[in-house]
């Protein structure tokens, strides 16, 4: 049975550690110019070197994104760029613009060359040229089912790699090649600038009529027009093997290191347990299905896995489901457990929390006793980034989180 790759976004130095130590194989990632995601902060050059470098030394490999779409007074820096990405041992480059492809094989032709979910490959033949073009990996455009997958799967030299998306929030256009936020903000989509103008609230006003409002449905908060759901596929491993995906994607770079490290600790659980059990008739445990609610979402649904459903993708508002919080993180801890966190998010004596640690199953407790850096008893850890110090029957790990469930707010 072939072993997937879980591959996690890194949107900066603290989500690649926290993906790291949570088990992503692989991280995708960006330096401050060339790449799809502006909104994270990225890798600065030294940034990036550090941490391929850090990546590396714990075995996980690091691919960067060269995505863009760039224009003629862009390419003498991207030559540069990619000749600095050689040096630093990027292991692939994620590219879809011809051009750029074109440069890459010019100037680093030993670097691999992952051809972006950008280049919206929905077929076999278009695959194929991807190949002959010396893709060594192709991320499928998110519109295919698992049936069309599995076709292209096949009509492939079996040494060529595929990756999709299994998580996270979905484009409405195809795979992204999309200009709402270009037309309506300026930003553009694809040179990483996004505004995600998709998901505004909108009404539609008649020519003849000027401020006068109709909402596009019977809704009285309006519409998003082009609103969707997340996309979870954690339940359907063994399908997503048998149509012969070999890498996992997980969107989020613009994400909190709380949402990558609940993310990838619950697919690289639910992989291992898939593997280990050797069953094609694989069943998702309950408390790791339980996981990826514990981070900020949407509601989840299985993309186009499965077929078309537009009632199953269509969201009916923007917002997410924010029921858990990071609590405190993870500042050292000895031998007799004693622990120090770093406060994100207020919290009680008496109150039950979640402990997330790397490998571990999650410990659930409730909080007896705390303490400030001068020895004092707290009733509460109220002041962002104060040190809160707690006692566990065992040693912490690095990179633990606590987190909290959100008290339900009455109507």
């Amino acid at each position: 049975m072939n072993k997937p790759e879980i591959l996690s976004p890194a949107g900066d130095f603290e989500r690649l550690r926290y993906a790291v130590a949570y088990g992503a194989d692989a991280v995708y990632l960006a330096g401050k110019q060339f790449g799809m995601r502006a909104a994270s902060d990225n890798f600065t050059e030294e940034e990036l070197k550090e941490g391929i470098a850090y990546a590396h030394a714990r075995g996980v490999k690091v691919y960067v994104t060269v995505n863009i779409s760039p224009r003629s007074n862009e390419f003498p820096a991207l030559e540069r760029y990619l000749l600095q990405l050689q040096e630093f041992y990027a292991d692939a480059l994620i590219v879809s613009d011809l051009g750029v492809i074109r440069m890459a094989r010019r100037v680093v032709p030993q670097m691999p060359l992952h051809i972006s979910t950008q280049a919206s490959i929905l077929n076999a033949e278009a695959a194929l040229f991807w190949v002959e073009m010396g893709a060594e990996r192709i991320v499928l455009a998110r519109e295919l089912s698992l049936e069309q997958i599995k076709e292209i799967r096949d009509a492939i030299p079996p040494e060529v790699e595929i990756e999709c998306f299994v998580h996270g929030a979905m484009c409405i256009s195809i795979s992204g090649r999309c200009l709402i936020s270009n037309y309506t903000t300026g930003r553009d989509a694809n040179h990483g600038a996004c505004a995600q103008s998709c998901r505004w609230k909108y009404a539609l006003m008649e020519e003849k009529r000027p401020g006068q409002y109709f909402p596009v449905d019977e809704d009285e908060r309006y519409t998003y027009l082009y609103n969707s759901k997340d996309m979870c596929m954690i339940e359907h491993i063994p399908e997503l093997v048998a149509a012969g995906v070999s890498s996992f994607k997980i969107e989020g770079r613009a994400k909190t290191a709380f949402y990558t490290a609940g993310i990838t600790s619950a697919y690289r659980r639910a992989v291992d347990a898939y593997l280990e059990s050797g069953d094609p008739n694989f069943q998702l445990p309950k408390e790791i299905a339980e996981e990826i609610g514990r981070v900020s979402h949407r509601e989840y649904f299985t993309g186009f896995y499965f077929g078309r459903d537009p009632k199953g993708q269509y969201y009916d508002d923007c917002m997410y489901i924010r029921d858990w919080e990071v609590a405190a993180l993870f500042d050292s801890c000895d031998d007799e457990g004693n622990a120090v966190f770093v406060l994100k998010n207020r919290f009680f004596t008496g109150e039950t929390l979640e402990l997330m640690q790397p490998g571990e199953p999650v410990y659930r407790f409730q909080v007896e006793s705390m303490q400030n850096d001068d020895g004092e008893e707290l009733d509460a850890a109220r002041s962002a980034m104060m040190r809160v110090h707690m006692k566990f029957p065992f040693r912490v790990k690095e990179f633990g989180i606590l987190r909290r469930e959100k008290p339900v707010q009455n109507s």
